[in-house]
C-alpha cells in the first residue's frame, strides 16, 4: 500500500525524499549492527540523506551499497525504523490528544484532578498503539523502499554543527527501453 503514489507523481521531490528516508534507515540499520556503541541519526532530504555519527566513510559507502542492494532483494523491513520520527510524532501525537481529550470541559483544577486517573488511561493507551502506528506511518506514508532508480553518487564525510556526519547524494538513474 502506498498512498503518496498520486502526489508522488505530481512532485517528484516527494517520492525522492521517501526513498532517500528509506535507504538511510537500512543504511542505519546496517552501520548500527557494526557499530553497536556509537550513537547514529540520520535525516532525508530529495537530494539525499545525512548520517549523523563518528563511522569511517568506508563504512558508511559500504552500508549504502548493503543498504541498497537488500532492498532491491526485498527486505522491504530495513526501510522502518524505530528511532524513525515519525513514531515518535504518532506517539507524542495521540499522547497529547489524549490528554486534550482526558481533560475536555475540565475548567476547575478539582474537575482536573478528577479526571487525571482518565487521562493516564488514555495517554498509556496511547503509548500502546503510537508504536505500531508509527511503523505502519513509515511503511504507507515517509517511505519507499523502492529504490531501483536511485543511484548513490558521493558519500562525503563533513559535520553538522559539531557532530561528525556523511552526505549521501544520490541521483535518478532513468533507464530507456528499445
Amino acid at each position: 500500500m502506498r498512498l503518496l503514489e498520486p502526489l508522488g507523481r505530481a512532485l517528484p521531490f516527494l517520492n525522492r525524499t521517501r526513498q532517500h528516508h528509506a535507504l538511510e534507515h537500512a543504511t542505519l540499520h546496517i552501520l548500527s549492527r557494526r557499530f553497536p556503541n556509537k550513537p547514529l541519526a540520520g535525516h532525508s532530504d530529495a537530494g539525499g540523506f545525512w548520517i549523523l555519527g563518528a563511522v569511517p566513510t568506508d563504512a558508511v559507502e559500504q552500508a549504502v551499497a548493503e543498504a541498497w542492494e537488500r532492498l532491491q532483494r526485498g527486505e522491504h523491513d530495513l526501510a522502518l525504523h524505530p528511532g524513525c520520527g515519525t513514531n515518535y510524532l504518532a506517539t507524542g501525537g495521540l499522547a497529547a490528544l489524549a490528554g486534550l481529550f482526558g481533560f475536555a470541559g475540565a475548567r476547575r483544577w478539582r474537575d482536573r484532578w478528577d479526571r487525571f486517573p482518565l487521562v493516564m488511561f488514555l495517554s498509556m493507551l496511547a503509548l500502546i498503539i503510537g508504536r505500531p502506528l508509527g511503523f505502519w506511518l513509515q511503511r504507507v506514508l515517509t517511505t519507499d523502499p523502492h529504490v531501483a532508480d536511485l543511484e548513490v553518487v558521493a558519500v562525503q564525510p563533513t559535520r553538522r554543527g559539531r557532530l561528525p556526519a556523511h552526505r549521501v547524494t544520490t541521483r535518478r538513474v532513468t533507464t530507456t527501453t528499445a
